[in-house]
């Protein structure tokens, strides 16, 4: 079956906090000069900020620099930090390190304990306020590329597939998304991203991507 297609100027495949704040700014930039720009916005999640690991302990500054009314705008960032504590434990006890010779991320004075998936909750409604067409619940599943072999978008994935991959009884072909720029947010090591890396070399040259892994403890009382 065909697919469908739309237009827009720019395309941004994930709705995390780096792809919503690009499609903000975007807009913002766009007004500020009097200028229409169509932005759109995929996400893989039913709903923006259901793929967003929730605890998170976030420094405002450059969601100031975005919105800075967050305040007034019901920003969900409600428990600013007021103390930090490292401890070295032992069999026997704990010893509490001066917070003069932390350094400095560890320090989170002025920053707050966030649920991150409400956060960018937020984000997707100060998008949707400013225009952007923000479209949950699709993936994108296919890069699409112009003769000169340049990004001219994605597809979205079929629905209506049986468990083997076939097309079942009520299936739906994708859409195809094209734009003037496609901006990828996905996330490290995301399935499309490997795919660009692939095709354009990307890793060449490059240094290893780096990780860093956090551990949260989750009681039910």
């Amino acid at each position: 079956m065909e697919r469908e297609s739309m237009e827009f100027d720019v395309l941004i495949v994930g709705g995390g906090p780096a792809g919503l704040a690009a499609a903000i700014r975007l807009k913002q930039l766009a007004t500020a000069k009097g200028q229409e720009l169509s932005v759109c916005l995929i996400e893989k999640a039913a709903e923006i900020g259901a793929h967003i690991l929730s605890g998170a302990v976030m420094d405002p500054k450059a969601l100031t620099e975005l919105i800075p009314d967050w305040k007034e705008q019901g920003a969900p960032l409600n428990t600013e930090v007021t103390e930090d504590r490292v401890l070295f434990l032992s069999e026997t006890g704990a010893r509490q390190a001066p917070n003069g010779l932390l350094p400095d991320c560890f320090v989170n004075h002025g920053n707050y304990i966030v649920r991150l998936g409400n956060v960018v909750k937020w984000l997707g409604e100060q998008a949707e306020a400013a225009g952007v067409e923000v479209y949950p619940g699709f993936a994108g599943a296919e890069i699409l590329f112009d003769e000169k072999g340049a990004v001219k978008g994605v597809a979205t994935g079929d629905m209506g597939l049986n468990r083997d991959g076939t097309p079942g009884p009520h299936h739906q072909p994708g859409m195809e998304l094209h734009a003037k720029y496609t901006l990828f947010a996905e996330g490290c090591r995301g399935h499309l991203g490997k795919q660009l890396e692939v095709k354009f070399d990307l890793r060449e040259g490059a240094d290893p991507q780096t990780y860093g892994i956090g551990i949260k403890e989750l009681w039910e009382v």
